[in-house]
């Protein structure tokens, strides 16, 4: 099992922390509200509080915020980070969700590793899946699938090993730019939200042919 150090205190940390614990991880929430931090950890059950800012209990960090903060709490932490395996799970996209809000060579996750020590290892991963399907586990009696992308084999293992005690699937696209492939099925999903399926209650899966 993992050690694990979230960072965020809304719903999609709330669902991470959750399957985690039940999956026999150790969970530490940090959050700049320490009262709130402390009132979600109590609400989870076998979760500790950490100090933001400070060094991290896990050897996988979770960065659990919106991606508009996410570099700048990369930046705080500094070099707290070192050695952590980092897990974004943003999508920089713009508000009017037809756009990304990081430049068109780039990603969300490829500016965090920018931003983190040069020996912390950033891997994308969760951000293609709702926060309440990651809650439920599984899709029509099926694991929900988990697309990791990362330059850093032993990371994106830890990672993987991670997300199956989480009772989910992970599937591996390949190295950090994959991110960017990543980002654009986060938008292609919110975009079946607002177009057709008009609500967040599905997921997109692999399914084996043979």
């Amino acid at each position: 099992m993992s050690s694990i150090s979230i960072v965020g205190l809304g719903n999609m940390a709330q669902a991470l922390a959750g399957r985690a614990l039940a999956g026999g991880n150790t969970v530490e929430i940090l959050g700049r509200d320490q009262a709130k931090a402390q009132e979600v950890a109590a609400a989870l059950g076998g979760a500790t509080v950490g100090t933001a800012g400070e060094i991290p209990a896990g050897d996988i960090v979770i960065l659990a915020v919106p991606y508009a903060g996410a570099v700048a709490v990369v930046k705080e932490y500094g070099d707290a980070l070192r050695g952590k395996t980092i897990v974004d799970v943003t999508n920089p996209v713009t508000p009017d969700l037809q756009g990304f809000v990081v430049p068109a060579d780039s990603s969300g996750a490829q500016e965090i590793a920018e931003a983190a020590p040069d020996d912390a290892h950033v891997v994308k991963a969760f951000n293609t899946v709702f926060s309440h399907v990651v809650a439920a586990g599984s899709a029509e009696g099926r694991p929900v699938d988990v697309f990791i992308a990362g330059h850093d084999a032993q990371a994106k293992t830890r990672v993987s090993a991670f997300v199956e005690s989480l009772g989910l699937r992970p599937w591996d696209t390949g190295d950090l730019f994959m991110a960017r492939a990543l980002e654009n099925v986060g938008l292609l999903e919110l975009g079946l939200m607002s177009h057709s399926v008009k609500h967040t209650d599905f997921s997109l899966n692999v399914t084996l042919l043979r």
